[in-house]
């Protein structure tokens, strides 16, 4: 709001500015030369205001961007609060002992169904296992169908077969 008015304020006295030059060079055509420098005088002054109010402008300004900077601050340390008690809330249900605990309950489960698997893995007897091994080879043997061996006995040479005949070359001969 400050800043607003500050605003407006030196839009009236640029306004005031510009009249009394234009009033200044109108005392001077008609030979009022006191009138007139009084009016520089009073215009210059207003310069001044102008550039204090400028200052006052960029204070205002820089203040309220520490400002927002500073509520943007606040936010975030209100956000690392909550966060920071939402943790020790945590903390307080899933402690370190009962963590611990989880896991080894997790690894008591492991090593009995561990000993579970030794013990069906371990309760086979001889004979069921060749049982089992003998199903393996008769599966294996379904797969692989291997074509049939023939009867008839296989000839002793076979007769070699006749050289190829060497031919000459013919030669090529040029045309003339």
């Amino acid at each position: 709001q400050q800043r607003d008015k500050l605003k407006q304020y030196q839009r009236r006295i640029s306004l005031n500015r510009e009249r009394e030059r234009a009033l200044a060079r109108q005392l001077l055509r008609e030979g009022k030369k006191g009138k007139a420098m009084l009016l520089l005088k009073k215009k210059r002054y207003q310069e001044q205001l102008l550039d204090k109010t400028e200052n006052q402008i960029s204070n205002l300004e820089r203040m309220v961007q520490d400002i927002e900077f500073t509520q943007i601050e606040m936010k975030v340390i209100e956000g690392l609060k909550i966060g920071n008690e939402c943790l020790n809330k945590m903390h307080q249900v899933m402690s370190i002992e009962e963590v611990e605990r989880i896991i080894g309950e997790t690894q008591d489960a492991v090593e009995y169904q561990r000993q579970i698997d030794e013990i069906l893995a371990g309760s086979l007897t001889e004979e069921d296992e060749d049982a089992i091994l003998e199903e393996l080879n008769a599966i294996t043997q379904e797969q692989m169908e291997l074509p049939e061996v023939p009867s008839e006995p296989l000839p002793e040479k076979i007769a070699e077969a006749s050289p190829v005949k060497n031919r000459p070359k013919p030669e090529l001969v040029a045309a003339s």
